[in-house]
């Protein structure tokens, strides 16, 4: 089995999900290529020699353009906030190496047209971590559409909720545009957007309508280092300074086959820790999933005679039948999140090996098309307007 050295450029939360699925990878399958956790980079005092060493990285580094451009390593796997995806991305293409990148692909649709040129015109292959079309669910309901089981799809509803961003948490990276972009709307509709268009095939050609709110104005100054939560790093600082991004987005959408939508992205939805939901309905039956029930998906089979249809819950775990769990336990014997990660990880090897994914993996260019999406939606809860698709180029 051949190699590839994996310079992971970022720490935190997604630095610990992403490595341990390097680390895990060839372990479960048996991939073409195998990934040498090579080195990762953190900030000084992130203290990247203490995370190498916790997490299996042979070196640490606190010089990204440096390691990005180093003859040893090759592929970029970069999970760094959102304002730093363009500039690390576009430095591994012009060295010529592969780049995995965490979504949204980019802080700006600018920035992120950039990566997409780029790679475009190096010919070298990039990823995009929407991790949630690993899960065996999300490929079966990707499946049952594909082979016509749902017939026409009429109706897409999605809705990412989570609660952790409440008046306690300081102002962290997350809530300052020029580092996220966007709040609620890049975090959470970025992941239902991909998984909507990768599970129905389609396309979004219009955004009817929009609202995007800020509730928390004002959050105190953080301080300290990110760890390894969704809200670590914050420990107050003193002083407060402004929230410039949306706490929640809610939209309204077409899909090119005629079917007719709804977003809903919130980080303060009481009671939701990571609701992440859709339902697709068809005129020949349903599918339904959430992620807090990951391991299941929801089908509705309206062929059926009338008095015995009803909703049927599969348990998406029997190894012969679904996307990735032959690799993993026994019927039954549930995966969670970081499965999905290891998944993904699985499918990046194979496709810098000359093969075929397990189930469609996005790259910068598919990422792109979520993006406008994104400033699409924007753009009509500013506005106040109808915005097509063909508006956000």
């Amino acid at each position: 089995m051949s190699t590839i050295n994996v310079a992971l450029i970022g720490q935190g939360f997604m630095g610990r999900s992403h490595s341990n699925a390097w680390g895990q990878v060839a372990k479960f399958f048996q991939p073409p290529v195998k990934p040498v956790m090579h080195t990762v980079f953190g900030q000084p005092e992130e203290n990247p020699q203490a995370f190498a060493e916790n997490w299996g990285w042979q070196n640490a580094s606190t010089d990204w353009e440096a390691l990005v451009k180093s003859p040893e390593i090759g592929l970029v796997d970069v999970v760094t906030p959102n304002y730093m995806h363009a500039p690390v991305a576009k430095a591994a293409i012009a060295a010529g190496k592969p780049c995995s990148c965490e979504k949204p692909i980019a802080g700006s649709l600018a920035d992120a047209r950039e990566m997409v040129e780029a790679a475009k015109a190096a010919n070298v292959k990039t990823f995009v971590w929407f991790n949630y079309r690993r899960c065996p669910a999300v490929g079966l309901a990707h499946q049952l559409v594909k082979d016509g089981r749902i017939g026409e799809i009429r109706h897409v509803r999605a809705t990412y909720l989570q609660d952790w961003a409440d008046e306690s948490i300081p102002l962290l990276w997350r809530f300052k545009k020029e580092l996220a972009g966007s709040g609620a709307h890049g975090d959470l509709n970025a992941h239902i957007i991909d998984m909507t268009r990768f599970v129905t095939g389609q396309e979004i050609t219009e955004i009817v309508g929009a609202i995007a709110e800020t509730f928390i104005q004002e959050r105190m100054e953080a301080g300290g280092v990110a760890g390894g939560g969704i809200a670590d790093g914050g420990q107050s600082a003193g002083g407060k300074g402004p929230v410039t991004v949306d706490d929640a987005v809610l939209f309204l959408a077409r899909f090119s086959g005629g079917a007719v939508a709804s977003f809903e992205a919130a980080r303060q939805a009481t009671g939701n820790q990571n609701r992440n939901t859709f339902e697709i309905n068809g005129t020949k039956g349903s599918v339904k999933f959430d992620f807090e029930r990951m391991n299941e998906l929801e089908y509705y089979d309206a062929t059926l005679p009338r008095a015995v249809q009803g909703w049927t819950t599969i348990m998406c775990t029997h190894g012969g039948d679904h996307p990735y769990v032959a690799n993993w336990w026994p019927d039954a014997h549930i995966i969670g999140y970081e499965h999905g990660f290891t998944n993904q990880a699985y499918d990046i090897l194979r496709v810098l090996a000359g093969e075929e994914p397990t189930v469609p993996i996005p790259d910068f260019a598919d990422a792109y098309q979520t993006q406008r999406v994104l400033e699409a939606a924007l753009l009509a809860a500013t506005e106040r307007r109808p915005v097509g698709l063909d508006e956000v180029r």
